[in-house]
């Protein structure tokens, strides 16, 4: 079966590549246009350089004829696009336009979207489910919520074109070979912690220690890339079944603090690292953490739900990319 993934040389994207390019059914096409992802995290399929802003999307789609498009290509940074918001209207949701168009013209019934627990903004819900009303507190969430929107119209329109929204909470970890690898700074926190345990940043500056929770800092629920790659992985089953468009929550229902990442980064590395404190990141919201019930009608169960784990195969993966290094 032909599956086009779009982004697939990003953190997700190659890890949802690995996982079914290790299964026998599918045909890998994967399009990045690389400007903040590897090619070497690649380890299946056929690649094309490609920007799903161009038209050349669109002789991508027509020549290679998938059953299935997975779309992971966005911008992703909640700082960045509170102070360049064009930037992520014009990539994020004029690029998804030009790729559901194509993809609709040239006759693919499956789309897979890569969305975002953003969407919700700042839930007043211990645990959000998928039917919480949505207030996007920046930008980013709002890119996501309006390529939301856009499927909705566009399955509502043709009922032969189904889709599912995956709306992932704070994503983290790594699967050996291959992990986080962007070129520009990360600013996940795991990695940030990470980061300043191996020397790479002098210290590491936590955002907001006055938020509305138990010690002040943020909460997220953090979910391993694996369990993310799985659900795609699922969702494509879902719909081959012939099931309704619909979303899902992608978490673990549980939530971690700031400095509950920090205290376990540093238990596992063994380094006490330096930590400074700043003010609030505009766009942040206290606490964020999913209701994950509803993705189980897929049959997906989460394999990696612990945060030691995470943290564990996150820094082996950064210990592998110094080694990579020393090697070149």
């Amino acid at each position: 079966m032909k599956v086009l993934i779009v982004g697939g040389g990003g953190y997700v994207g190659s890890h949802v590549v690995k996982m079914l390019g290790e299964s026998t059914d599918y045909e890998l096409l994967i399009v990045d246009n690389f400007s903040n992802s590897d090619k070497e995290n690649i380890l299946y399929g056929n690649v094309i350089k490609c920007d799903i802003c161009g038209y050349n999307i669109s002789e991508v789609i027509y020549d290679y004829k998938p059953k299935i498009v997975i779309h992971l290509a966005a911008y992703f940074s909640v700082e960045e696009s509170v102070k360049d918001p064009m930037k992520y209207y014009e990539n994020n949701v004029y690029g998804s336009i030009n790729l559901i168009q194509y993809a609709k013209t040239y006759g693919v019934k499956h789309f897979i979207f890569s969305s975002s627990a953003a969407v919700y903004g700042s839930p007043d819900v211990d645990f959000v489910k998928e039917s919480y009303f949505f207030h996007p507190i920046n930008p980013y969430g709002r890119t996501k919520l309006m390529i939301e929107d856009i499927l909705k119209d566009v399955a509502l329109a043709d009922p032969e074109f189904n889709y599912v929204a995956l709306r992932y909470f704070n994503v983290a970890g790594a699967d050996g070979k291959i992990g986080q690898s962007y070129k520009k700074p990360s600013t996940h926190i795991i990695s940030k912690a990470l980061e300043a345990a191996m020397g790479k940043i002098p210290e590491l500056t936590i955002y907001g220690t006055d938020y509305d929770t138990f010690d002040g800092s943020c909460v997220r629920d953090y979910i391993h890339v694996n369990d993310i790659a799985s659900a795609h992985l699922k969702s494509i089953e879902y719909l081959l079944r012939g099931n309704p468009s619909t979303v899902f929550n992608c978490g673990y229902s549980k939530g971690y603090s700031v400095f509950e990442i920090v205290n376990a980064v540093k238990k596992i590395t063994g380094v006490d690292f330096k930590v400074t404190y700043s003010d609030r990141r505009v766009g942040d919201p206290a606490v964020l953490t999913a209701n994950s019930d509803k993705i189980k009608i897929t049959g997906w169960e989460p394999k990696y739900d612990n945060l030691d784990l995470i943290i564990k195969s996150a820094y082996d993966w950064e210990l592998e990319k110094e080694r990579r290094k020393l090697n070149e």
